[in-house]
């Protein structure tokens, strides 16, 4: 176990739209983390798709470099929709 990888766990629940980080785990392979994630993430059967990813695949921004980084999208409104009228026909946004 000791050389077994470390799986990040993304978590859909039936009453959401999109996966969410919940935890860590060590693993041989995927299908051994998606077998250990439900057992260990989803024991009240709030999840119905799960997503393991390697840690090592995973990138990130640093968030002492979040100022800067995320700067240049400020001066940007129109990709920020704030002054748009929505339908009421569109859901999820």
């Amino acid at each position: 176990m000791k050389n077994w990888p470390l799986f990040e766990i993304f978590i859909r629940s039936k009453s959401g739209l999109n996966h969410k980080h919940v935890g860590s785990l060590h693993a041989a392979d995927a299908a051994m983390a998606i077998e250990n994630a439900r057992d260990v993430y989803t024991r009240r059967q709030e999840g119905i798709s799960i997503w393991v990813v390697e840690s090592k695949y995973i990138s990130a921004s640093d968030p002492a470099d979040s100022d800067p980084f995320f700067e240049p999208a400020q001066d940007k409104i129109y990709r920020h929709p704030t002054f748009y009228d929505l339908p009421d026909e569109v859901k999820h946004m």
